[in-house]
């Protein structure tokens, strides 16, 4: 309608002229073409950040756990001082990321000679130590009888930076057993 209006205001042609002078520019084309793509790359862009540092972060809880096993497995006994360095530096390991929801466990669990598996001594950091003489349930290849295992277990939360396409918290763990490298046991000293 408002085309009909228009068109009876201009005389005969003038109208096909106009349209002609705009027809061959192109100058605002990539400027529309990038305003309707634009809400298909935002969540593509935000996801790939998100699921990236969620990846990066999964493998340095990993890292964490590894780190402190092997630490841990390294003496033939701990002190206080000592296992207080040693779960200093699992929050070195996953600098730079925040370290609030960082839960670290280690354990000395011994597997008897029935191939029962208890705690002997049990530390922690931001989380709850194993008390002693809990049952561990061991995987099979790991129940040497009359052995002794060290335990790191590491729990994290992650948030998510944006939380454009992923929301809410997603907890990563993991897990590794060691064996002592010094002797029989670690010994835990106060």
């Amino acid at each position: 309608m408002l085309m009909r209006k228009f068109a009876k205001m201009m005389p005969a042609g003038a109208l096909t002229r106009l349209a002609g002078r705009f027809g061959p520019d192109q100058r605002g084309v990539a400027a529309v073409e990038f305003a309707i793509i634009l809400p298909l790359l935002l969540p593509i862009y935000f996801g790939t950040v998100e699921v990236t540092q969620g990846i990066v972060i999964n493998r340095k809880v990993t890292q964490v756990t590894r780190t402190v096993a092997d630490l841990a497995s390294q003496v033939a006994s701990i002190d206080n001082n000592d296992m207080q360095n040693l779960l200093s530096a699992s929050v070195s390991v996953m600098t730079p990321y925040p370290t609030n929801t960082l839960q670290v466990v280690v354990s000395a669990i011994k597997i008897d000679g029935n191939g029962v598996a208890t705690v002997v001594w049990s530390d922690a950091r931001n989380g709850t130590a194993r008390p002693e003489k809990q049952a561990v349930t061991l995987p099979a290849a790991l129940r040497v009888n009359n052995t002794t295992l060290i335990m790191s277990e590491v729990r994290y939360t992650y948030t998510p930076t944006i939380g454009y396409v992923i929301s809410g918290a997603i907890p990563l763990s993991d897990v590794i057993y060691m064996r002592p490298r010094l002797g029989e046991t670690v010994t835990r000293r106060s």
